[in-house]
């Protein structure tokens, strides 16, 4: 998707003035529908070649410039590269329209909190207030970034107080299986326990994660869903690469499966991990409790004892 040129925004245009348009400063000779071509070299008013109806008002040469050449980008296949990791989530199919369907939003800011310290005031933004607490945030897809940023804050936590119990909050449709298996690693690593909380969706590696929380404590908040599934990804080249590629995804997939089925309360055998992992298997609180993902359903606060 596009951003919107200067001067025009997406609300003034309709469905059909996403045609390409052809500024005739840019293009002196122009074919009109009612006649043969002729110049125009001043005239700034964008025209289709088979219609005289101005789709795009006010609309610069510059500006009409930009929205050939991004349609013209849209149009052309995407390629992954081959040595990225096929363990990344697949992307999002291409988009053809060359303006966004709404208006662009600014980032949220991030809060931040003012504490009284002493004499004076200590201001913290809201997730490092929370690491005080020991409560850290998983947000979003899980990728290299987020997987070293929580590794640091677990490694911290336990430096701290290494008997004192961390919390993992969960809100995430899933990412890399290389960045999760490093949060996974150092969860089970560090001697602090820790406790996870799915809220919202614990997709993909999210579910991996929720899953590998400390026996007894691993929760759900009562409208979460849960997803699991087998990895997936692609990798391109010669034939004797793909068939090395191939063999270490199922490695891979063999792996997480043997994770499940370790931390799972209910007894499952590989072969019905297996089949529930073939395809994307959702499932609600209820759901996951049944199936052995979570050890408790959470609806208040009180629920999970020692202040989490």
């Amino acid at each position: 998707m596009f951003k919107s040129c200067e001067g025009s925004p997406p609300s003034e245009l309709a469905p059909e003035s996403r045609n390409i348009v052809i500024p005739s400063i840019l293009h002196p000779s122009i074919h009109q529908a009612d006649g043969p071509p002729r110049q125009q070299a001043h005239n700034t008013q964008p025209i289709t070649a088979t219609m005289t109806i101005n789709l795009l008002p006010r609309l610069s040469a510059r500006c009409a410039l930009k929205t050939i050449s991004k349609t013209t980008c849209a149009a052309a296949p995407l390629t992954t590269t081959p040595t990225r990791s096929f363990f990344s989530a697949p992307p999002y199919p291409p988009t053809n329209r060359d303006m966004p369907s709404h208006p662009p939003r600014a980032a949220m800011p991030m809060p931040f909190v003012t504490e009284t310290v002493g004499g004076g005031w200590h201001t913290y933004d809201i997730f490092s207030r929370l690491l005080k607490e020991r409560i850290i945030c998983l947000n979003g897809e899980v990728d290299e970034t987020i997987s070293a940023s929580i590794v640091a804050q677990l490694l911290f936590l336990e430096a701290d107080a290494p008997q004192k119990p961390i919390s993992l909050y969960i809100n995430s449709p899933g990412g890399m299986v290389t960045a999760g298996l490093a949060i996974y690693d150092t969860m089970t690593y560090i001697r602090s326990p820790v406790s996870t909380i799915c809220m919202g969706q614990a997709a993909s590696m999210g579910s991996l994660l929720l899953c590998g929380g400390a026996e007894g404590q691993r929760y759900t908040l009562p409208h979460s869903r849960i997803m699991i599934h087998q990895v997936s990804g692609g990798y391109q080249g010669q034939a004797s690469d793909i068939a090395i590629h191939a063999k270490e995804i199922l490695r891979v997939r063999e792996q997480l499966n043997e994770i499940y089925l370790r931390h799972l309360t209910k007894k499952h055998t590989m072969e019905e991990i297996q089949k529930y992992m073939e395809r994307d298997y959702f499932m609600s609180a209820k759901e996951a409790l049944e199936f052995g993902i979570v050890d408790k359903i959470l609806e208040r606060r009180e629920q999970v004892g020692e202040g989490r």
